[in-house]
């Protein structure tokens, strides 16, 4: 897909696509909104010293920089697993102006993480090892567990299709338990396939320019589908 680079209103960039007509992230604040969906909403609430989280759409990099980060300054092993149909291209990707506004010092390390092949597990730092699958969610097969699931599709108006019962049944089968699922989008219609897919779901305050997001929550004794 062709992108554009856009300003967000904390002075990060985020990217317009022209043929949807949607930016990959808030244009309040591509950081400030990551930060506070999938970094203190999802990962910070799983207390584990290894944890492998899930990503259903890998976009500009930005959760994954940030989950690196993370994990630097936690020292907790993390293993990344991100799904992209549509890789944004690397020399797109470098453009991104998010580690001048994060930690400039790790600039070469944002580079890795876009220039990593795909398909294939990198160990980008001691503490952080990245699996980008260029694949289609809809219909991967997913062979491992997760603790930490980013749900970071476009929206339901323009992908409809990743947001179905059955595919929020699928993430469910492959989480353990006490897996946290969190996502921007806090449509009914959403929240009531996580809840159906057998998430405990809550709604959270959002981020600048945000009322709500969702969280859901893997509990136990809760019936697992076989997907």
């Amino acid at each position: 897909m062709q992108t554009e680079l856009k300003l967000t209103e904390d002075g990060s960039h985020t990217l317009f696509v022209p043929e949807i007509d949607e930016c990959y992230h808030s244009t309040h604040g591509a950081i400030q909104e990551s930060r506070h969906i999938f970094i203190k909403a999802g990962l910070k609430q799983c207390l584990k010293k290894e944890i492998r989280i899930l990503e259903i759409g890998f976009g500009t990099g930005l959760n994954a920089f940030l989950t690196l980060l993370e994990a630097e300054g936690s020292e907790k092993q993390i293993h990344y697993t991100t799904l992209e149909f549509y890789p944004v291209a690397v020399e797109t990707a470098l453009l991104l102006n998010y580690p001048e506004e994060l930690a400039p010092d790790k600039r070469q390390i944002f580079e890795k993480i876009h220039s990593a092949d795909w398909n294939v597990e990198i160990p980008v730092t001691p503490y952080f090892v990245l699996n980008k699958i260029e694949t289609d969610f809809t219909g991967f097969v997913f062979k491992d567990k997760y603790d930490v699931v980013y749900f970071d599709a476009f929206s339901p108006e323009k992908q409809p299709e990743m947001w179905s019962e059955t595919l929020f049944e699928k993430i469910y089968a492959h989480c353990n338990v006490g897996a946290v699922l969190t996502t921007y989008c806090a449509k009914g219609i959403v929240r009531r396939a996580m809840q159906t897919a057998g998430f405990q779901v809550e709604r959270l305050p959002g981020p600048p320019g945000k009322r709500e997001i969702l969280r859901g929550v893997k509990s136990l004794g809760v019936e697992e589908f076989e997907v």
